[in-house]
């Protein structure tokens, strides 16, 4: 069994303001060290419940937040920079995901950093006409591939999200939300307690069969609201994209995947 982490920053333990997540930030290394102490632990503890191997996927902006040299021996391959089409590099290699340090998607009220793919340019996703944020997009392109997610880690407000589109998925809730830039922490003992106890639950689940998928309609509708009117791709460059208003477009596709990437 080997399991695939995917590794965003804003749901990671001790990180609750916006300095620590911008790389143009001055506590942008704060935030980096918070993300590869709990990538380590949470490969420790898939380790220590069965997994042969361990996959990162540094998911977070342009996948340059990890810090290489203090990743633990427990991570086997981490996946950083920029892959290009392909998503999730590894992931062929692997039976299960881990979505660590998540957050909830834009609009969540009281939810920490929240925001989908992009708090700059996007307001809301729509997947067959159900407002959706990273963790439901990640688990639909991921049952696409016969790959479930097992344990999403992250604030109250990302948990809740994580078990309202998979109801029997694992969630460690490392902090909770008080406001955008506000949050109640855990210690670092705490935070890593659930972590551990977060994967061996996951992991069995899993090989008990207990888990959900998020399984979507074909073809896939995609739809996408901008912040700004600005914003809307020329149509000369995207025959397929249905104009929906002057912020918001919708496009078709056989797959979720195919569906992101004409939207991105």
């Amino acid at each position: 069994m080997n399991i695939y982490i995917l590794a965003d920053l804003e749901g990671i333990s001790g990180v609750y303001c916006r300095e620590q997540v911008l790389p143009d930030q001055k506590r942008f290394d704060e935030g980096r060290r918070y993300l590869t102490r709990e990538i380590n632990i949470c490969a420790e503890a898939c380790k220590a419940a069965g997994a042969e191997k361990v996959y990162v996927r540094d998911a977070h902006g342009g996948s340059y937040t990890l810090i290489w040299e203090k990743l633990s021996p427990a991570v086997d391959v981490a996946v950083c920079g920029n892959t290009g089409s392909e998503r999730y590099p590894g992931l062929e290699d692997c039976d299960a995901v881990i979505l660590l340090g998540y957050h909830a998607m834009a609009g969540t009220q009281g939810a920490l950093l929240e925001h989908t793919m992009s708090s700059t340019s996007v307001q809301n996703y729509w997947l067959n006409g159900v407002r959706i944020g990273e963790i439901a997009l990640d688990s639909a392109i991921l049952t696409e591939r016969n790959k479930p997610v097992i344990m999403v880690s992250g604030d109250d407000a990302a948990c809740a999200e994580a078990k309202q589109f998979l109801p029997r998925v694992t969630t460690a809730e490392v902090k909770k939300s008080v406001r955008c830039f506000g949050t109640c922490l855990l210690s670092p003992a705490e935070s890593e307690r659930r972590i551990r106890e977060g994967v061996k639950a996951a992991i069995e689940a899993f090989q008990a069969g207990e888990l959900d998928t998020y399984p979507t309609e074909k073809p896939v509708r995609f739809r996408v609201e901008y912040t700004e009117r600005t914003q809307l791709p020329n149509p000369v460059t995207r025959p397929y994209m249905n104009i929906i208003d002057g912020r918001t477009i919708e496009v078709s596709a056989d797959s979720v995947e195919e569906a992101l990437w004409r939207i991105l």
